[in-house]
């Protein structure tokens, strides 16, 4: 349940998005995600601690990176997932961006 738990924050998620392209500084994924370093770093720290992300020394900065290929067809696949089923997960009373319709008055 954590891998999905660190998945399920948009800046994190973001940031692993980034990640995708290419190796990364955390300067790099400030602007990116348009956060303070501080919260970017905190970030990195979850996703480096659930095994997502690997960070390697270059000279005076941190390269991070991902750490597995197959997260990449995970995202992929939530894509898809959501691209197929979006609006019906946007919808869902539990989960879903949108409050649940109220039932009318009888």
């Amino acid at each position: 349940m954590a891998l999905f738990r660190s998945l399920g924050d948009p800046a994190r998620l973001a940031i692993l998005k980034r990640l995708a392209e290419g190796e990364a500084r955390v300067t790099d994924l400030v602007a990116c995600v348009g956060l303070a370093q501080s919260t970017v770093s905190a970030h990195l720290s979850c996703l480096r601690d659930c095994g997502l992300i690997t960070s390697r020394p270059q000279g005076r900065a941190t390269l991070h990176s991902l750490a597995r290929p197959e997260l990449l067809d995970l995202l992929a696949a939530a894509e898809q997932l959501l691209a197929a089923t979006g609006e019906a997960v946007d919808l869902c009373p539990a989960y879903g961006t949108h409050p649940a319709p109220e039932e009318p008055a009888r």
